[in-house]
């Protein structure tokens, strides 16, 4: 897919070269404590790296594994991962390196991700389930128009223990409703 560009970040594919600065990202528990999996080491952030990369370049995509980076020097800040489901659906998930927090990169790639789930996928809802105690992610999506639905409970395994999450949601009519 093409990049996707906006407001001081770009979403693009992920390559091979970007693994230092993927490995900040997810080899960093401030950041894993909030995701759905556990904290990687070297080895297994490199697995994951190279499965992104290959699921990017299968023609039925599973899902967009994007990197979420600065326009002026194109360093990788994070990820942004859009899996498309069933009945036009899609879950999101996003990661900002800590050193990052506090800059609007979040909002600004899940606002680039969204455009494109609702324009170019034409989807018809997209949903983040969120750690209940993740006030600044959930911030995010509230200040994205995202709905609450309610709790999950134990609803992943990571880190060594269940996780209860909270369930937001987006539909196309909202999210087109309150662009400019």
């Amino acid at each position: 897919m093409d990049p996707l560009t906006g407001d001081g970040v770009g979403l693009r594919e992920f390559r091979p070269d970007d693994f230092d600065d993927f490995f900040a990202v997810v080899g960093d528990e401030r950041v894993t404590a909030w995701m759905a999996f556990a904290t990687h080491t070297p080895e297994s952030a490199r697995k994951m790296l190279d499965g992104i990369v290959e699921r990017s370049a299968q023609e039925s995509r599973p899902d967009y594994m994007l990197a979420v980076t600065r326009l002026d020097d194109d360093r990788v800040l994070g990820f942004i991962r859009l899996a498309p489901g069933i009945h036009k659906g899609a879950k999101l998930g996003y990661g900002i390196g800590a050193d990052q927090w506090g800059h609007g990169y979040a909002t600004t790639a899940c606002r680039l991700v969204l455009d494109f789930a609702f324009g170019p996928l034409a989807l018809h809802r997209v949903t983040a389930a969120i750690g209940p105690e993740n006030a600044a992610s959930i911030a995010v999506v509230q200040r994205l128009g995202f709905s609450y639905e309610g709790l999950l409970r134990d609803h992943v395994f990571t880190n060594d223990a269940w996780r209860d999450s909270v369930l937001y949601s987006v539909l196309a009519d909202e999210w087109t409703a309150q662009q400019p």
